[in-house]
């Protein structure tokens, strides 16, 4: 079992290498042919392309700083479940850098492949305070 949560933790790991990397040929080796992506918003992707054409709309450049992993086998499923948390740095398209922007990745990986991934951040709820439409202060 432990083997497993450790496959799959590495599985994730090298898919956030590369699609950090912008390198989505790469990311694509540990997908499964019919792996769903669900970004932030509910936005549904089936390609690794596709998150970092969405970000290059929202951000001039973000990177990821991962503080904690935590993976679990789910014996229903047979995957293990895998959950990175982190915060996004970068800078906004005028240029304003950020940094502290909480992520959290959810991964179900079943031999050796990632099945889904959903995608969280703060980025929305920073946008609405930047333009002054926040319901309270972030």
């Amino acid at each position: 079992m432990a083997d497993r949560v450790t496959e799959a933790r590495d599985v994730v790991a090298a898919y956030l290498a590369a699609s950090m990397a912008g390198d989505a040929e790469e990311a694509r080796r540990y997908l499964a042919p019919d792996c769903v992506i669900v970004f932030t918003g509910g936005r549904v992707m089936n390609d690794p392309a596709e998150p970092p054409a969405f970000n290059a709309r929202r951000y001039a450049r973000v990177q990821k700083r991962p503080l904690r992993t935590d993976a679990v086998a789910d014996a229903a499923t047979g995957c293990v479940h895998v959950w990175t948390t982190g915060h996004l740095h970068g800078a906004w398209p005028d240029g304003t850098p950020f940094d502290g922007n909480r992520y959290v990745d959810f991964f179900a990986v079943r031999d050796g492949l990632i099945r889904r991934t959903e995608v969280w951040n703060d980025s929305a709820e920073i946008l609405l305070h930047r333009a002054g439409l926040a319901e309270t202060p972030l």
